[in-house]
């Protein structure tokens, strides 16, 4: 017997941030997909304007990526389909959060 295997990318229509604290992801086939900000520290620190600034591209295997450059942050849409939060270690996180501080 054989299994059927639908390999179909999840493609990013649209990302916001509704006013609870989340981060939204309008995917192209309908369906929104919705996580706490707090998954990714470096959007909870951004400022609406930095979180405005977002762009999709494509990795190797040709799946969508979130990207916000000036947060340096990446979120792949498989991470969100499947809760992933962000493995950023709180060292890199301060060190990131210090440089904010000194600019």
């Amino acid at each position: 017997m054989s299994t059927a295997t639908i390999e179909v990318q999840p493609r990013v229509d649209d990302v916001t941030f509704a006013d609870a604290g989340m981060l939204s992801v309008r995917l192209v086939d309908g369906r929104i997909v919705l996580v706490p900000l707090e998954w990714y520290p470096r959007l909870a620190h951004a400022t609406p304007a930095e979180r405005q600034d977002w762009r999709v591209f494509e990795d190797s295997d040709e799946r969508d990526i979130i990207f916000w450059e000036g947060l340096d942050e990446l979120i792949p849409v498989i991470a969100l389909l499947t809760g992933s939060p962000s493995r950023e270690s709180k060292r890199s996180l301060d060190a990131w959060l210090a440089e904010r501080q000194d600019s």
